[in-house]
């Protein structure tokens, strides 16, 4: 009973809109991290995506949760029109690197299609003003493996190749948020001049 109460808790505290995220306009703070795609480790680079134009990055609360299930799977499915609009697709949460590299390799899930960074210390998070829920009692994920690291708010943000936040996505359902993510890049790449 208890560790259903604290889910609602969590839940609602993660619906939440995120009212002291960074907003449209701000710089976006660059970041380098541990990242993982199909399995496999690499470092990621805002500023070395930026280069190739506009960057998703998008907080998740922790792999192998069912929003996060939900959302990593919505992003893997809409992939190829992220890239159609020129986008880079990168996931950041608190797992460590061996979780990330299990979840982005799962086929139900990332499906080796959307990378996903590892954010341990919750440093990336706290420099684009996100909270981090404190978890009181261990929780366990969809497989049944102990989550032991808090959890950060879920948004997204749409960076521009110029460092800036052309959106912020808060307190929306998974689907939602991913829908208003590839709404926001589609209307970055109509305003691109054709080449």
């Amino acid at each position: 009973m208890i560790r259903f109460l604290i889910a609602c808790l969590l839940a609602g505290a993660i619906a939440i809109p995120a009212m002291a995220a960074l907003k449209e306009g701000d710089s976006a703070p660059d970041f380098r991290a541990q990242a993982s795609l199909a399995g496999n480790a690499f470092d990621f680079s805002l500023k070395e995506a930026l280069k190739k134009g506009p960057v998703v990055v998008y907080f998740y609360p922790a792999a192998f949760t069912e929003g996060c299930n939900i959302q990593a799977h919505e992003f893997a499915v809409h992939h190829d029109k992220f890239v159609a609009a020129g986008a880079t697709v990168i996931g950041v949460s608190l797992d460590d690197i061996s979780r990330l590299n299990a979840f982005s390799a799962d086929p139900q899930y990332c499906g080796g299609k959307v990378p996903v960074a590892s954010d341990a210390d919750g440093r990336i998070a706290k420099s684009y003003d996100l909270r981090i829920v404190k978890i009181p009692v261990s929780i366990k994920d969809s497989r049944g493996v102990a989550v032991d690291h808090g959890f950060v708010e879920r948004t997204t943000f749409i960076v521009t190749p110029d460092g800036k936040i052309a959106a912020t996505i808060g307190g929306l359902a998974p689907q939602d948020n991913v829908a208003k993510a590839l709404e926001a890049v589609q209307k970055l790449s109509a305003k691109r001049p054709a080449m």
